[in-house]
């Protein structure tokens, strides 16, 4: 079958013919990939921020239809169609139990521990399979990242959240466009959108963001402005930079929460000025397998929708390219 794969670290992926998988326990599955998801994990495992044992095949943003499945699965035929949560679990341990699916013990994380969906086929298990009947699997296959991602953010955010308060939303990329819309369907925040690029900014206007702020500017000043002086109660980073952190920290207010999804800087705040002004400031992992559900179900009521940009598996390494200089819209998604 045919994968993009990774050889060596800071090199381009490589289109090769790589071995069928093979179902080795019951409760095995092999999927025939519809939609692979590209993501700036992607990138960082290219670029040896995680280091993976290669040659590997990438992609943990996976859908398509269940080709074979092993003797002990149940509820999944040949043909169903699916979202694949990127990890398989063992189900036993008391992670597991108590439905923290990415705390799991024995956690295997497709395209990243084992091979991913930037391929024709890809091995999982009946646990990360998502029943997606009447979608669009193409469409749909950024929810087992970037929308997982998103609602695991929003639901950390929402407890704290009520009317009149405010959520800044830093980049409206693959997870941020996503993120305004369930902040619509799950609070009743304003939201204000922070990006570098105008098209992102209008397409948050669209989505529903009350309030937009070039990061070009002064964007501290600028949601200062907007918050009348007090700062936002929430604030999601979903570029992870050091600027766009010091950025999350100065726009807080006091008893505010910084969710820090996406990563790639250094946070730096006194230990004084946390305990004075009672902040909060939370990692977002991913999301579990009733996240995922979630998410499909709100597609399927047309409550969600993911702008998808759709790109043959050949040209996985423009794909890359784009991603890392910021020139997508959305989520990319290759078509094995």
């Amino acid at each position: 079958m045919r994968a993009a794969r990774l050889f060596e670290y800071h090199k381009p992926l490589r289109i090769v013919d790589a071995d069928y998988p093979k179902i080795k326990r019951p409760d095995h599955v092999i999927v025939r990939i519809r939609g692979a998801g590209v993501c700036h994990t992607d990138l960082h495992v290219v670029e040896g921020v995680w280091r993976v044992s290669l040659p590997l095949t990438l992609g943990h943003e996976n859908t398509g239809v269940v080709e074979e499945v092993g003797e002990g699965v149940e509820g999944f035929k040949r043909n169903d169609p699916v979202v694949v949560h990127p990890v398989m679990t063992c189900g036993v341990c008391r992670a597991c139990r108590a439905g923290e699916d990415m705390y799991c013990e024995n956690l295997e994380f497709v395209g990243m521990g084992r091979d991913g969906g930037f391929a024709e086929f890809m091995l999982t298990s009946v646990r990360s399979l998502i029943r997606a009947d009447g979608l669009d699997l193409v469409e749909v296959a950024p929810l087992a990242d970037a929308g997982l991602t998103a609602i695991r953010a929003v639901k950390k955010a929402a407890p704290g959240l009520y009317p009149g308060s405010f959520t800044a939303v830093i980049g409206v990329g693959g997870l941020g466009h996503i993120a305004i819309q369930l902040l619509k369907q799950m609070t009743t925040t304003n939201i204000i959108a922070v990006d570098i690029v105008e098209s992102k900014l209008r397409l948050a206007e669209q989505l529903g963001s009350e309030y937009v702020v070039n990061a070009r500017d002064d964007p501290v000043k600028e949601v200062m402005a907007i918050t009348g002086g007090r700062g936002v109660n929430v604030a999601l980073d979903f570029v992870g930079t050091q600027t766009t952190h010091e950025t999350c920290l100065r726009i807080l207010r006091k008893g505010g929460k910084f969710i820090v999804v996406g990563y790639g800087g250094v946070i730096n705040l006194r230990s004084a000025d946390m305990i004075a002004n009672e902040l909060t400031i939370e990692g977002s992992l991913v999301g579990n397998y009733i996240e995922l559900q979630d998410l499909v179900e709100l597609t399927r009521l047309g409550k969600l929708k993911v702008i998808t940009n759709r790109y043959g598996l050949d040209q996985v390494n423009e794909v890359l390219d784009k991603l890392k200089t910021g020139e997508l819209i959305g989520r990319a998604v290759l078509t094995p």
